[in-house]
């Protein structure tokens, strides 16, 4: 029985010599406890060495997707094929299936030969002769270490240190620029103040500065290529009426030489950017798509590298940069972020107020895929980022427009607004606040219309009169003391009752009045007769 080992340093072929030790699984530790015994077990029969790291691991990664590599091959073809009689013992059952199938070799794969391997292993170094210990465990090292990448599909030209030094790098540039510039400002402004105001953009100024010096210089000194031509002639006016204070030549040379030193940084910052725009195209070119290239820089700088903010869930990335008013918030138990580093996109920067907080979380999600991609993915396309961008700037759009869909439903129907309707503010005097007199209540009104609608009637001797007047009072009297809580209606009626019989009373007088006229004429006439 033959046996195949593998090691970081290439391929093992054993001889089994004793094959009856084998049949007892449960000891066969013990026949393996010395280099001695061990020999009298097994025997080296040829080693296949690798040349080198990478076809150690293009073996490794063959022999784990359970393929037959070329060295393997070759193996198989110059020792095992001589006897092919002979049964191969190997430790993967999927990688004898594919040998038997190719090779048409008997291979073998049980808990007896898995029993072999661990004891040939424990007994590796004294088993193979001619490789010593220590590049047998260099090699494991380095095929560890190659294997790894592999898998995790990260390739070592993926150097992101590079980024996290140049990002922070330019924001020193930028801090220091800022610094020399506003002294150069200052220092020359004792001498020249009116150039500061005329001139606006720094690096102008410091090229001005320079070809000027001495602001008598101004009038023969040529600016045209420095300045337009409107600009160059109020430099030229300012200079004639200028108030700054008499300077020496020695100065005017320090002056000369922050400008340049300003001139200089500023050619390096540039080209530091192209530096880095370039390498986070390389990189992490979906995210650069998706963020820009400086705030995708910062991302991985805070974060200490790419691969570290891939395992950064959306979330985190969402917040990244504003750990101190996260915990803030949740201290005093306000409202947490929502956005760090990622506020400086152009997606975010682009959105109104009230849906920055939306497009920084959607953005965030889409940005942490991008990572993921750029980070674990073997494509160095920027397709993705591509797509996820024209995404966002469709969301955008529709939240900016106020188009949102509905979510239920088929999603075709419009979401239903509201009726718009104008609300007046123009608001009408009240003068009911202007009296401190409390007003009249509505029974008190009532009476005192009733007051003024009953007429004063003269006192009548006949019986039925009386009968009415009493009444009168009696309902008065009745009216009074009812409740106070008694409907509006009811009240109506009332006083509608109350003018229906005002008006009979009344008729049924004036036909008294003209019977006992009636009677007096014809009693008078009676006493003429």
């Amino acid at each position: 029985m033959l046996v195949l080992f593998e090691t970081a340093a290439g391929y093992a072929i054993f001889k089994v010599l004793n094959e009856a030790k084998l049949q007892e699984v449960d000891s066969l530790y013990k026949e393996f406890e010395t280099p001695e015994k061990a020999n009298k077990i097994v025997k080296l029969k040829h080693f296949e060495k690798f040349q080198d790291t990478t076809e150690a691991l293009a073996a490794a990664t063959a022999l784990t997707e359970g393929k037959i590599g070329k060295s393997l091959k070759k193996v198989l073809k110059k020792v095992v094929a001589k006897d092919a009689h002979e049964q191969l013992a190997i430790s993967d059952a999927k990688l004898g299936g594919v040998i038997k199938e190719k090779m048409d070799l008997s291979c073998v794969h049980n808990s007896t030969v898995a029993e072999l391997m661990r004891c040939i292993r424990g007994q590796m170094e004294n088993l193979i002769t001619g490789l010593p210990p220590r590049e047998i465990s260099a090699m494991s090292l380095g095929l560890a270490h190659s294997l790894s990448r592999y898998k995790l599909k990260f390739s070592p030209d993926k150097v992101d240190t590079m980024i996290v030094q140049a990002i922070s790098l330019l924001d020193d540039l930028d801090k220091e620029l800022n610094n020399y510039i506003m002294r150069c400002r200052e220092w020359y402004g004792w001498h020249f103040p009116e150039l500061g105001k005329v001139v606006t953009d720094n690096l102008v100024y410091c090229k001005a500065v320079r070809k000027i010096g001495d602001r008598t210089n101004v009038a023969g000194s040529d600016l045209s290529e420095i300045l337009p031509e409107e600009i160059e002639a109020e430099v030229k006016l300012a200079a004639e009426i200028s108030m700054g204070t008499e300077v020496s030549e020695q100065d005017i040379g320090n002056i000369r030489h922050l400008c340049d030193q300003v001139i200089d940084i500023t050619e390096y910052r540039t080209q530091l950017y192209d530096y880095l725009k370039n390498r986070m195209t390389a990189i992490a070119p979906n995210l650069t798509v998706m963020v820009g290239e400086l705030v995708g820089a910062r991302l991985i700088s805070h974060a200490g590298s790419l691969l570290n903010l891939a395992k950064h869930p959306a979330s985190t990335v969402q917040i990244l940069g504003a750990e101190k008013a996260l915990f803030r918030a949740l201290k005093t138990r306000k409202d947490t972020p929502k956005y760090g580093l990622i506020y400086h996109a152009s997606l975010v920067g682009q959105t109104s107020a009230k849906n920055k907080g939306k497009i920084s979380r959607m953005l965030a999600a889409k940005a942490a895929l991008a990572i993921r991609y750029d980070a674990l993915g073997e494509d160095t396309n920027a397709e993705m980022g591509v797509e996820n961008r024209a995404k966002l700037e469709i969301r955008l759009r529709h939240l900016e427009e106020k188009g949102i869909r509905r979510i239920s439903g088929t999603g075709k129907a419009m979401a239903k607004a509201d009726k718009y309707q104008h609300k007046s503010e123009v608001r009408i005097y009240d003068p009911s606040g202007d009296s401190t007199i409390p007003s009249t209540s509505k029974k008190r009104k009532f009476e005192e219309v009733e007051e003024a609608e009953e007429p004063v009637t003269p006192a009548v001797k006949s019986k039925k009169a009386k009968k009415q007047t009493v009444q009168e009072v009696v309902e008065e009297e009745v009216a009074e003391e009812t409740p106070k809580k008694k409907k509006k209606k009811k009240d109506k009626k009332e006083e509608e009752a109350e003018v229906e019989e005002v008006a009979v009373i009344e008729s049924t007088e004036k036909k008294k009045k003209k019977k006992k006229k009636k009677i007096k004429e014809e009693e008078e006439e009676e006493d003429d007769e």
